[in-house]
């Protein structure tokens, strides 16, 4: 059956921006109770990591970030009453004042008891509304790979997330491996993904930047290959992978697609981000890293 002036693509699209903006609506219907964001995410018919990572992709911010700025948007119409301010406090889901004082703060920029006084500062956050936007000028060169268990092997490090621009972070931990470690990793290498690999796991669900995660430089061996000694074992779960091939300015042209997974890929596909780490397989670059060919690895789910 053909379709009117929305194709399949726009009407999976425009379900999910449904379903971002009912998100909103649950939150805003009770902002002084405490968000049980796992069954907001069942309600809407997916699962708290994906809900999380597309929120705070799309929004530009964590959905907890979202959620704290919304209750001291509003709480600060009490703040400027006659309500005493603990029970404000209590209103919006806090147990003292001075808890209360410290989330309007990170907000406001002063206390409660300040801007009572003076009548600000205040910074307000307005509700978020998702739309649809139809583009779709430019294709993903993307595949479904279904994979056995693996194993991650390497050197980890624990280092902050940074969304844009070179981590200096991961490049100080890979530039501490001596280069013959580099040739022994990549001799390792028997399966997909496949050569050296670029590791994210035990990411913040909110994809918050400056929050700390694991990240390895290693190779991907079968489940049944010997690791030799010191080094590091990260096992993978059997299950499905989208895989995103990037070419271009390096990590420019890697991150915008990591970008458009959340903004293009995922709404249009009937696919969810499921736990476990993300993975970037390095297949071509230029002698000084300035361009590369990357295959990004992101673990999928059919939806619902």
């Amino acid at each position: 059956m053909p379709f009117g002036p929305l194709g399949r693509l726009d009407v999976e699209r425009g379900t999910v921006i449904a379903s971002l903006n009912r998100v909103v609506d649950l939150i805003e219907a009770d902002l002084g109770a405490e968000i049980d964001i796992a069954r907001i995410a069942a309600g809407v018919g997916t699962t708290e990591y994906h809900l999380r990572r597309m929120f705070s992709s799309l929004a530009g911010m964590p959905l907890s970030e979202y959620v704290r700025r919304r209750r001291m948007t509003v709480a600060a119409a009490d703040v400027l009453g006659d309500a005493n301010l603990l029970d404000v406090a209590v209103r919006f889901g806090y147990s003292s004042s001075e808890a209360f004082g410290r989330a309007f703060r990170a907000v406001h920029g002063a206390s409660p008891a300040e801007v009572r006084r003076d009548g600000g500062p205040l910074r307000t956050q307005q509700q978020l509304r998702f739309r649809l936007t139809v583009e779709g000028n430019s294709s993903m060169n993307t595949r479904i790979a279904d994979r056995p268990t693996f194993r991650l092997v390497g050197f980890t490090a624990r280092v902050p997330l940074i969304h844009e621009g070179v981590n200096p972070h991961i490049q100080a931990h890979i530039a501490s491996i001596p280069a013959a470690e580099h040739a022994r990793l990549k001799a390792l290498s028997d399966t997909e993904p496949a050569g050296l690999l670029q590791v994210s796991a035990d990411v913040d669900p909110d994809y918050a930047e400056g929050t700390e995660l694991i990240y390895l430089h290693g190779v991907a061996i079968a489940a049944g290959t010997p690791v030799p000694e010191g080094l590091d074992v990260i096992d993978v779960d059997r299950g499905a992978w989208a895989v995103f091939l990037a070419s271009g300015p390096y990590p420019d042209a890697l991150q915008a697609t990591w970008a458009a997974t959340a903004t293009e890929w995922f709404p249009s596909n009937p696919w969810r981000l499921r736990a476990g780490p993300s993975i970037v397989s390095i297949l071509d670059r230029a002698p000084d890293f300035s361009t590369a060919t990357t295959e990004l690895w992101l673990p999928v789910e059919r939806a619902d």
